[in-house]
């Protein structure tokens, strides 16, 4: 008999919730009992399928990447890196479901961009995922229809003769914005639709896989349609449209043919593409597939694991939508959407084409607060197109404005597969949403060290939006839930973007110059208190920050040290003013392990300089 003792069970189970906290994970959950609590975790859309018939869902797990460090990263390829690792990292917990899958014989399919799988099965199967502690729920994946725009019949004749720059470019200024010499160059626009025709005249120049004398469709295309259909073979090796949408969309956003034919924003501009619908119709499945490529790129027919997040774009084009009243689940996209923010990715989105009544961008993706969501004009004017959708967001219970911004969206010329163009007859939220995907990449072009700052890019064209009121939908004034903060203006936008400054540096311990993470700064504009920037440093101490030029009072605190203020900060437009600030430790400190805390070295400090009253002090 040994005599080496037990470890008491305290310690058991402490260790225990340290590897959770960790994400380290312990030995397969055992399922519970299958019944109602089971059932509460399944989409009514799965659970409404007969017994024994065939059936597709999304098993979502419990255990979810921690993304939120990528926030204080401060470049896009930091975010990306950091975001990919992370999600596969949380992936890596699929081993159970897996070979419960296996042992069914049931096909699945694996993602990353969220915890989750694919499955198709039955409702038994549905249940007895559901009943294993973790499983979070059963999304369905019904086929989803939609509504993809508004089209005439003419507009699928022949070319239509060239109109030189269209007139909904010239609307919110695109060529205004060339004449400065910013026409997207350097930035990448990602677009998931119905497909793209990649060697248009109008589009092929600006293919990422062309390079003027031959192809390469690795990392620059991906086709999530598995299946056959007359237009388009499944797994198509090359840029295929089965439907036009996504070479009309596409156009939009980039368009170009060198001639007469300026029908994008940003004509500079390279696009890479994802087919997510099969002849229109789509899946959640569909989307996650494509949202996981624009995370990280991969060859055609290779491995998601193998895909590289450096070559993830810089701006998506999403004219499609989920729809609730199909059986799409109203979180389905979410953590796939909020994952491309966390990597610096500016994801834009229709509003849907189900106005005018309130309460109608109510599908995913546009109702979540991650992505940047578009409704249509009247090409022309600034009223709002009567099929518009409007908030506020009632699906998931939010009662979030939307949409954010409005862009032309009717009567829209662009590319059609085959070579040609459309008469002005196509309109749609997804026709105005492409408006915005090419302004952000002219924004990037004329600042790129704007790449991968989501929030501040938002702010930019939400501040120089032509304001247009409306007291409709529950709001009043601007922004409102009609049209958001109002009609895109690019020009302004690129004009204030050029204003803006750069402060960085690195935040460290005062005599061990041991970089400081969290620590919080804040810039504070003297004449202006109301004019303020906060970020947080990255765990190695780094921090950035982008301010409209200008004079500022830097704060800067962290837990566990006297906080300090820098005045007097001067940033001049275009301008980088570097900081490398020092923090004094408090001289009585006390660690305290943050037991639940899956990155232990971040211990946290109390000051107890205060509780001592006289006699001596031991110093830390």
């Amino acid at each position: 008999m040994s005599d080496r003792r037990r470890p008491p069970a305290l310690a058991l189970r402490l260790c225990a919730a340290l590897l959770v906290a960790a994400g380290l994970g312990l030995p397969g959950p055992v399922p519970a009992a299958a019944g109602p609590a089971a059932d509460a975790k399944i989409a009514p859309w799965v659970l409404a399928h007969a017994p024994g018939a065939p059936v597709e869902f999304l098993v979502v797990l419990a255990q979810q990447a921690d993304l939120s460090g990528a926030a204080a990263l401060p470049t896009k390829l930091e975010k990306g890196r950091y975001v990919v690792a992370q999600l596969r990292g949380a992936a890596a917990g699929q081993a159970d479901v897996r070979a419960l899958l296996d042992q069914r014989g049931a096909p699945y399919r694996p993602f990353y961009v969220i915890n989750a799988l694919w499955v198709r099965g039955d409702v038994a199967l549905a249940r007895d995922l559901a009943a294993r502690a973790d499983v979070a729920r059963i999304d369905g994946n019904p086929q989803l229809q939609g509504d993809l725009g508004r089209r005439t019949s003419a507009s699928a004749a022949g070319p239509a003769a060239p109109a030189g720059v269209e007139p909904s470019l010239e609307y919110v200024h695109a060529d205004d914005v060339w004449a400065m010499g910013y026409t997207g160059q350097g930035v990448v626009i990602g677009a998931q639709d119905t497909g793209y025709q990649w060697d248009h005249p109008a589009l092929i120049n600006q293919y990422r896989g062309w390079d003027g004398a031959s192809a390469d469709h690795d990392y620059n295309w991906h086709d999530s349609i598995h299946t056959d259909n007359a237009e388009c073979d499944g797994d198509s090796p090359a840029p295929c449209d089965d439907d036009a949408h996504g070479t009309h969309t596409l156009g939009t956003a980039l368009g170009d043919d060198g001639g007469a034919n300026q029908i994008g924003m940003a004509p500079g501009a390279r696009w890479i593409g994802c087919r997510n619908m099969n002849a229109g119709a789509g899946t959640p499945a569909t989307y996650l597939e494509c949202f996981e490529f624009f995370l990280a790129p991969y060859p055609v027919g290779g491995d998601p694991q193998d895909g590289n997040p450096d070559l993830a774009p810089d701006v998506t084009n999403n004219s499609w939508s989920c729809p609730a009243s199909e059986g799409c689940s109203a979180n389905s996209l979410l953590a796939a959407v909020e994952a491309q923010r966390a990597a610096g990715i500016f994801t834009v989105v229709a509003a849907g084409n189900s106005g005018p009544s309130c309460s109608t961008a109510n599908d995913p993706p546009a109702i979540y607060a991650a992505v940047y969501t578009i409704g249509a004009l009247n090409t022309g004017s600034d009223g709002i197109a009567s099929f518009s959708g409007r908030g506020p967001v009632t699906s998931d219970g939010s009662q979030r404005p939307k949409p954010d911004l409005a862009a032309p969206g009717t009567n829209i010329r662009s590319s059609l597969p085959g070579g040609g163009y459309s008469s002005h007859s196509w309109s749609g939220t997804s026709m105005a949403t492409p408006h915005v995907a090419g302004a952000v990449a002219l924004l990037l072009s004329a600042v790129p060290a704007l790449r991968g700052q989501v929030d501040q890019i938002a702010w930019l064209l939400n501040e120089t939006a032509v304001p247009i009121t409306s007291s409709a939908c529950g709001s009043s004034g601007s922004p409102n839930n009609t049209y958001g903060y109002g009609r895109l203006d690019v020009l302004a936008a690129v004009d204030l973007a050029l204003q803006l400054g750069l402060v960085n540096g690195t935040v460290a311990e005062a005599g061990t110059a041991q970089p400081i993470g969290a620590a919080a700064l804040t810039l504070t504009n003297a004449l202006s208190p109301t004019l303020a920037y906060t970020t947080t440093s990255a765990p190695a101490g780094v921090f950035s920050v982008r301010p409209l030029s200008g004079t500022y009072t830097l704060s800067v605190s962290a837990l566990g040290y006297y906080a300090l203020n820098v005045p007097d900060v001067s940033v001049g437009a275009g301008l980088t003013v570097t900081l490398p600030l020092t923090l004094t430790a408090y001289p009585y400190r006390l660690w305290l392990p943050y037991v639940l805390d899956p990155v232990a070295a971040s211990a946290r400090l109390v000051d107890l300089s205060g509780i001592f009253s006289g006699g001596a002090r031991r110093p830390y």
